[in-house]
């Protein structure tokens, strides 16, 4: 029975309500047919895009005729050229135009090899398109968490109500990157690039106004608040009257969606709050290979 060999990657884009950018980026995209965009998803109060492409690995692959990164920086490429962070508002967290791009190792593959294509992005993205790119993970030779970065960029803290409006106020950073220069252009912001084994996201709706009741039980639920561990969350407005609880689920196999639902709902019990049917932002890791596998078998 063949064995494939797959690697997939996630590409998150600040903008969901400019079509005509979204389907430059598509376009982008589909000139490599060997690394095919499996998953989409947006979000327009976040104002951003989730896309999720996979493609098979040769033994020894050339890093520079690698498909899937070709696809990812042919993407990267259009999203910089279509879309200007300055312009950019919505009600989830970004540092950049491309804002995070994450490589997971699939079937029989290493998560060494995604690493080694994280970074030769990366390298890309710094040396040719100048811009100031992070590396987290086994990407990382310190293995920096992809959190970590976030907080010290500021990340987590909105800059309009509870909105991120508008690029970076400053061009310097407070970080060194790992690759590109050392200031930053307000109409790009940076990139994130990281590889780790598979990361689910999986947000819960709670029906509150009250942002800071929901950060509460956000936090309480994170690993890093002495909950659920392996998760990270934050609270994020979603809508009028939506303030959902985010969630990386960073060992999915032992802790999943549900138990995060079920962690959410008993501690907004105990604040009084209602609370909606959570979901899932992506495919699983199994649905994203049988996706792959079944496109590839149209080629």
């Amino acid at each position: 029975m063949l064995k494939w060999t797959l690697a997939c990657c996630k590409v998150y884009i600040s903008e969901s309500r400019n079509k005509a950018a979204l389907e430059s980026i598509e376009h982008a995209a589909k000139l490599f047919p060997q690394a095919p965009i499996v998953n989409k998803f947006e979000d327009a109060t976040y104002n951003r895009v989730g896309y999720t492409l996979v493609s098979s690995l040769t033994p020894k692959p050339s890093l520079d005729s690698c498909p899937l990164k070709s696809a990812v920086l042919a993407m990267v490429k259009s999203a910089f050229e279509a879309i200007d962070l300055e312009a950019h508002c919505g009600s989830h967290p970004r540092l950049g135009v491309v804002d995070h791009i994450c490589f997971h190792p699939l079937e029989h593959a290493s998560l060494n090899q995604a690493a080694g294509i994280a970074k030769s992005l990366a390298a890309d993205v710094g040396s040719s398109l100048q811009v100031p790119t992070f590396l987290y993970g086994a990407a990382n030779e310190q293995g920096r968490t992809l959190d970590s970065i976030r907080r010290e960029l500021g990340y987590f803290k909105p800059n309009y109500g509870h909105q991120w409006t508008g690029g970076p106020k400053s061009e310097l950073l407070p970080m060194k990157p790992d690759e590109g220069p050392a200031q930053v252009t307000r109409a790009k912001g940076v990139v994130v690039i990281g590889a780790t084994q598979w990361v689910d996201n999986y947000n819960v709706p709670v029906l509150s106004t009250d942002i800071a009741a929901v950060r509460k039980i956000a936090k309480k639920v994170s690993g890093r608040g002495g909950g659920l561990s392996s998760v990270q969350t934050m609270a994020l407005a979603h809508g009028d009257d939506v303030i959902e609880v985010a969630c990386n689920l960073l060992e999915p196999s032992k802790v999943g969606g549900e138990r995060v639902q079920q962690e959410v709902e008993r501690l907004a019990e105990e604040e009084g709050i209602a609370v909606g049917k959570g979901y899932f932002t992506d495919f699983s890791q199994e649905k994203i290979i049988e996706s792959y596998l079944k496109l590839s078998s149209q080629l």
